[in-house]
């Protein structure tokens, strides 16, 4: 049976094992192509031990199958701010709405609702009046975009949200295949709570 708990404070620290392979498993297929280790994920993942964070789980049965992840926004101001710098909202009215991860064979059950549900309730539990997230933008040419792809805007449009125009940050990550890191365009999406 699936189910999804939120998780907060140390009920976080212990699921970030999980949550990290998790990761590395969804992340290495498009638009991403991560190729990802334990490591890295540990000490990103810190980011979520926060006072603020939440991680939403889905789990089935004692097995963690999906999850989504979300912070104050002021926990990224370090990776963010630069792309937020000519925003009216100040970065302390922001929810960051980070990762939802689920495995392909969980996927078209309602688990990206309840990811979002969780977290942008966490948003306005501490008093948030916006909610953000980004999303990799690779070409269209790009030789690994599978042709069956379906991007989610649509879902994100029915969910309120809508892409801030310049609104782009830059994030670097190894991707499979590849000797070293790149950086990646990142464009950001917000809804009022």
């Amino acid at each position: 049976m699936i189910r999804t708990r939120i998780l907060t404070g140390d009920a976080v620290a212990e699921a970030l094992d999980d949550l990290a392979r998790l990761r590395i498993a969804v992340f290495r297929d498009w638009p991403y192509l991560y190729d990802g280790d334990l490591d890295y994920e540990r000490d990103y993942l810190r980011a979520y031990q926060s006072p603020g964070a939440v991680v939403v789980a889905a789990y089935d049965g004692a097995r963690m199958i999906g999850a989504s992840t979300g912070a104050p926004m002021e926990d990224h101001a370090g990776d963010f701010a630069a792309a937020f710098a000519a925003r009216p909202e100040p970065l302390d009215q922001i929810f960051y709405c980070a990762e939802s991860v689920l495995l392909p064979d969980y996927r078209g059950h309602g688990l990206g609702h309840a990811f979002f549900d969780g977290r942008e309730a966490q948003g306005r539990a501490l008093g948030r009046r916006f909610c953000t997230f980004c999303r990799v933008v690779r070409p269209e040419d790009h030789p690994l975009h599978p042709q069956d792809y379906r991007p989610l805007d649509g879902f994100w449009r029915k969910r309120g949200y809508a892409p801030l125009p310049g609104v782009v940050a830059a994030f670097e990550w190894k991707d499979i295949g590849e000797d070293a890191p790149t950086r990646k365009p990142l464009q950001f999406w917000m809804k009022t709570l």
